[in-house]
C-alpha cells in the first residue's frame, strides 16, 4: 500500500522527516503543514498552507487527500490532544492521546507520575501559584539546592536556577506572582539541583515495546561555551560518549520501560516518540524531563545514524498498529552532528527576509531549513533558528569537520552559529565520581617522596651555620645572627602560583588568585615564622 504523511509543523525537525520519509518505497506523498523553504524541495513533499488553521481544517484536508499517517512534530498539537481529531476519522497518529501528552504539558503530572512507579528523579514538591508563601518556606528549609519548573509548557524557558535562597524567592515571584510565564505557571515544581552530564534519550514506543536511538547531547544556550540565554537548541551531537552501553542499558531497565509499563497501567499507554531528559549523576541517571515528540535539533543528527535498510515509515507505521517489537531498527557505526545557523539577534527580536545562499554541499551533509521560506525564487529567512546543517562521519571529529566547512557554503545576513558544538564529547566533563588525582595526572606522589629521602642526605651536606630547614617542606628560615648581625631572621617560601597565574591570564579571570596567593605564598611564610619562635620558646 502507498501510504500518504501528513507532517504537522514547519521546523528543522519537520524537514529532517520529510527528507527521512522521502526515501521510503512505502511512501507516495507528503504533505507538510505548513512547512518551510526546505520541505518545499524535498521529493514527494508537499508544503501546505490553510487559512485559518485549526485541527478540524487540518482533518478535512486529511480526509480529502486520503492521508494514512499523521506525524505531528511540536508538542503543542500533542497537548491539545489533536490525536483524538484524527482517531474519531480513522487516521493513525504517531503520537500520544492528550493524557499521555501531559507527560510533557504538565511538569507536576510527569513528577508525580515517576514518584509513583519509582522512576529515578531528584526530590521534588509542587506547589499552586496560590501557595507563594510555603513555596518560599520550603525553599528556605530544604536542604539541598533548587531548580524552580514552571509546571505548563513555556516554550522552553520555564525553568530557572537560582544560586542563593535570595534569588530563589525572587524566582518563585516572578512566576508565581509575576506570572512571567502566563498559565504555564499556575503549577511551580521546586527540585533539587542535580548534577552530571546530560543526555537526551529519544525512543520508539507502542504503548508496549520501547526501542532507544543513540543517546545525544544538544547545547541549549546561545553563546559559546554554553553562555546567554536559553534557546530552543544551537545544536546537538549522537551518539554521546558518556553514555557508554552499561548506562543505557540502565536507562532502559530503570527508565524508559518502567515509564512505558506504568503509563499503560495507569491507563493511558504512550504511542509514540518518548524523548527524555536525564542527567547522569553520581547515584545514575535521574530523569530530569519527558517530551512527548522528537526532538530538536536532536531529530536533525539522528535521521543521519539511521541505516539506509531501516525505513523510518515502516518503523512508524510498525507502532501505530501496535507490532513495534516485529521490526528492527538498525543505526549504522559513526556521529551525526547539528549545527544551528541562526539569524542575528535570536532568541531576542531578529530580522527577516534576508536571502539565503547555499552552495555545494557534501555527500555526507544536508542543510535542514527551519526558519525559511520561499519568496518567488529565493529562500528567505523567517525565524530565529533559520537552518541546521547536520553531517554524518564515522569519527566524531569527521563529522563537525564536515559540518562546519559546510557552513562555510551557506550564507545570509547576521548568521550567527556556535563553534563549539560537541567540545563537551572531545573534551568530557570528569564526573564527580572520578576523582581528580595527581595519579590521574600522570604524577607519582610515592616517587616523588622516595626520591626526596634518597637525596636528603647529600642536601643536608650543603647545609651551612644559620640555616633551619629540610627538604620536602614548602619554606625555610635562616637566622642572619649566625652572620654578624642583631637577631634578625630570614623566612622564605617555595611554593608560588605561577602556574594558576598563567592560567588566570589566559582567561582573563584574575578572581581568585589573591585567595591563592594568600593559601600557597602567605600562610607558608606564617607557618615558619610559628614554627621558629615555637622552637625558640621550647629552647
Amino acid at each position: 500500500m502507498a501510504h500518504r504523511v501528513l507532517i504537522l509543523g514547519g521546523g528543522g525537525r519537520e524537514h529532517a522527516l520529510a527528507w527521512k520519509l522521502s526515501q521510503s518505497d512505502l511512501v507516495e506523498r507528503i504533505f507538510v503543514v505548513p512547512g518551510n523553504g526546505g520541505t518545499a524541495k524535498e521529493a514527494k513533499t508537499t508544503n501546505v498552507s490553510l487559512p485559518n488553521v485549526d485541527y478540524s481544517h487540518i482533518v478535512e484536508f486529511a480526509v480529502r487527500e486520503k492521508v494514512t499517517l499523521v506525524l505531528p512534530g511540536p508538542e503543542q498539537p500533542l497537548v491539545d490532544g489533536v490525536e483524538t481529531y484524527f482517531r474519531k476519522v480513522g487516521i493513525p497518529v504517531f503520537g500520544p492521546s492528550a493524557v499521555a501528552a501531559q507527560m510533557e504539558g504538565s511538569k507536576a503530572f510527569a513528577k508525580s507520575f515517576m514518584d509513583r512507579h519509582a522512576i529515578p528523579t531528584a526530590k521534588f514538591r509542587v506547589f499552586p501559584s496560590t501557595a507563594f508563601d510555603e513555596a518560599c518556606e520550603y525553599v528556605r528549609t530544604c536542604s539541598f539546592n533548587v531548580v524552580l519548573k514552571a509546571s505548563g509548557l513555556a516554550a522552553g524557558k520555564g525553568v530557572l536556577i537560582p544560586s542563593t535562597t535570595d534569588e530563589a524567592i525572587a524566582g518563585l515571584k516572578e512566576i508565581m506572582v509575576d506570572n512571567v510565564f502566563g498559565a504555564a505557571g499556575s503549577e511551580v515544581v521546586i527540585e533539587e539541583l542535580l548534577t552530571g552530564p546530560e543526555v537526551s534519550v529519544l525512543a520508539f514506543a507502542d504503548g508496549y515495546t520501547i526501542i532507544p536511538l543513540p543517546a545525544a547531547q544538544d547545547h541549549k544556550r546561545i553563546g559559546e561555551g554554553d553562555a546567554g540565554p536559553n534557546t530552543g537548541g544551537m545544536g546537538a551531537y549522537a551518539p554521546a560518549p558518556v553514555a557508554t552501553p552499561e548506562i543505557m542499558d540502565r536507562i532502559m531497565k530503570e527508565v524508559l520501560q518502567p515509564t512505558i509499563s506504568g503509563m499503560r497501567k495507569d491507563g493511558y499507554p504512550f504511542l509514540g516518540m518518548l524523548f527524555t531528559g536525564l542527567m547522569l549523576t553520581d547515584d545514575g541517571p535521574k530523569v530530569l524531563e519527558y517530551n512527548v515528540r522528537f526532538g530538536d535539533p536532536e531529530t536533525e543528527a539522528l535521521v543521519l545514524l539511521l541505516s539506509e535498510d531501516t525505513d523510518l515509515a515502516a518503523v512508524l507505521l510498525a507502532a501505530v498498529e501496535r507490532r513495534l517489537d516485529a521490526v528492527e531498527i538498525k543505526t549504522r557505526p559513526g556521529f551525526g552532528v547539528s549545527v544551528v545557523l541562526a539569524s542575528k539577534g535570536y532568541p531576542g527580536s531578529y530580522s527577516k527576509g534576508k536571502k539565503i545562499d547555499i552552495g555545494d554541499l557534501p555527500a555526507n551533509v544536508v542543510a535542514f531549513h527551519a526558519g525559511t521560506q520561499v519568496a518567488g525564487s529565493e529562500i528567505v529567512t523567517s525565524g530565529g533558528r533559520v537552518m541546521a546543517v547536520s553531517s554524518y562521519g564515522l569519527t566524531l571529529e569527521e563529522a563537525l569537520k564536515s559540518a562546519y566547512a559546510a557552513i562555510e557554503n551557506v550564507s545570509f545576513e547576521g548568521k550567527v552559529f556556535r563553534r563549539d558544538i560537541a567540545k563537551r564529547a572531545l573534551q568530557p566533563e570528569v564526573s564527580t565520581s572520578q576523582k581528580l588525582t595527581y595519579a590521574a595526572a600522570g604524577v607519582s606522589v610515592e616517587a616523588g617522596n622516595s626520591l626526596v629521602e634518597a637525596i636528603k642526605p647529600f642536601v643536608r651536606n650543603t647545609r651551612r651555620s644559620g640555616a633551619d630547614a629540610e627538604i620536602g617542606g614548602f619554606g625555610g628560615v635562616f637566622d642572619l645572627k649566625a652572620t654578624g648581625y642583631h637577631d634578625p631572621v630570614l623566612v622564605s617560601g617555595t611554593d608560588g602560583v605561577g602556574t594558576k597565574l598563567a592560567v588566570a591570564n589566559l582567561t582573563g579571570i584574575h578572581d581568585f588568585v589573591g585567595i591563592d596567593l594568600v593559601a600557597m605564598s602567605v600562610n607558608d611564610l606564617l607557618v615558619q615564622v610559628a614554627s621558629l619562635k615555637a622552637s625558640r620558646m621550647d629552647a
